[in-house]
């Protein structure tokens, strides 16, 4: 991981440790049974044991880590099992999410839909698997957003970066970026004609392609 001494990016430095950490594991960094050891963890991030520790108890309460007597925090990881289990959830979430975003979305949100489907496109069609990873995030974190409902909004942003593997495998799949865009324009015209039901069919099906999808490749 890069030292966060020199990161100027916003937000205090617990959360940036924590968003550090928690990437490494997602993305496979770290894998299942690995301990990550303080001290280490200092010397690799440049910063002090106290946003360390901040970070590995956060860690520990989203599941991903599992503090351990004698042995500290010991990584979990994200599971096969999780990621079924966070499908299963999104399938029954993701449509809902969509519904409320098609009756409270507002201009400023429909202009960031509408910019992240069109740059996801543009980075398709240059092969930038990275941003298109992105703009998929930045397309479903704005129907979070949009639906008006913090607590579903802060459990399916999570949910949808715990997955970030799995989306990866998804989308890289030949044919499935272009048609995973072509699901999201059509979901993002629903919910510009505030038409919730279509919304919510459109997403929960294209949740459903997107999890197909996986499972064929892995």
């Amino acid at each position: 991981m890069t030292s966060l001494t020199s990161d100027n990016s916003s937000g205090s430095l617990r959360v940036r440790v924590f968003e550090a950490l928690e990437q490494a594991i997602i993305n496979g960094e770290y894998k299942e049974g690995d301990t990550l050891n303080e001290l280490r963890l200092t010397k690799e991030l440049g910063v002090s044991r106290t946003p360390i520790r901040e970070a590995l108890t956060q860690l520990e309460l989203e599941g991903l880590v599992k503090n351990i007597q004698n042995k500290g925090a010991v990584v979990v990881g994200v599971s096969q099992k999780d990621i079924d289990d966070i499908y299963a959830i999104r399938l029954r979430l993701d449509g809902f999410a969509a519904k409320l975003a098609a009756e409270n979305i507002t201009d400023e949100q429909l202009d960031r839909l509408e910019q992240a489907v069109e740059l996801q496109s543009f980075y398709s069609e240059k092969a930038d698997t990275e941003n298109v990873r992105r703009f998929d995030s930045e397309f479903h974190n704005t129907i979070y957003e949009a639906s008006g409902n913090r607590p579903l909004c802060s459990m399916l942003k999570s949910f949808h970066n715990q997955i970030r593997r799995a989306r990866g495998i998804s989308l890289g799949v030949s044919g499935r970026s272009a048609k995973s865009i072509e699901e999201h324009r059509g979901i993002m015209e629903a919910i510009k004609a505030h038409d919730p039901a279509l919304a919510e069919e459109l997403m929960t099906e294209h949740i459903q392609n997107a999890f197909d999808n996986f499972k064929g490749k892995t």
